[in-house]
């Protein structure tokens, strides 16, 4: 029996997220670059070799719906308990406001963002809106994580 990845389903003999993002699709997270060549390997458990990469592969994970990677993304001591990602919304663009720090012989980064999505208001109607977020990375075991959220 085969196995697949989790967040994974097939469709037509090609791989796609469980959002209906393919490989040869753009990636969410706005490089220019095919999902494939992006965030996907980040998803199947490459490491990101920056604190922006990760950022990034997570802002894919929250539109693709990739409970999984968020959670072991994120540092066990700041991490709450799930669920992340929220049926209701519909994550529409990002952008990389600023990064300081986070390359790949730093341990620790900080990436300032800009998140744009579109979710129901509760009473029948979509509102769109943005998530603007200062986030910081921490490097353990090599691999870089989410630690939190700065003011």
């Amino acid at each position: 029996m085969a196995s697949r990845q989790v967040g994974r389903r097939e469709q037509s003999g090609s791989p796609v997220r469980a959002a209906g993002v393919r490989g040869t699709d753009p990636c969410p997270c706005g490089t220019g670059r095919a999902y494939a060549q992006c965030c996907e390997p980040f998803h199947d458990g490459a490491p990101a070799p920056t604190a922006e990469a990760l950022m990034r592969s997570r802002y894919t994970a929250f539109v693709v719906g990739d409970e999984d990677y968020l959670f072991r993304t994120w540092h066990p001591r700041t991490r709450p308990e799930g669920p992340y990602c929220h049926p209701g919304t519909q994550w529409t663009g990002l952008s990389v406001d600023e990064t300081v720090d986070g390359g790949v012989q730093d341990e620790t980064g900080v990436v300032e963002f800009t998140a744009s999505y579109r979710t129901g208001d509760g009473r029948g109607a979509v509102v769109a809106d943005t998530l603007h977020e200062r986030s910081r990375f921490t490097r353990r075991a090599g691999r870089w994580l989410y630690l939190d959220a700065v003011e």
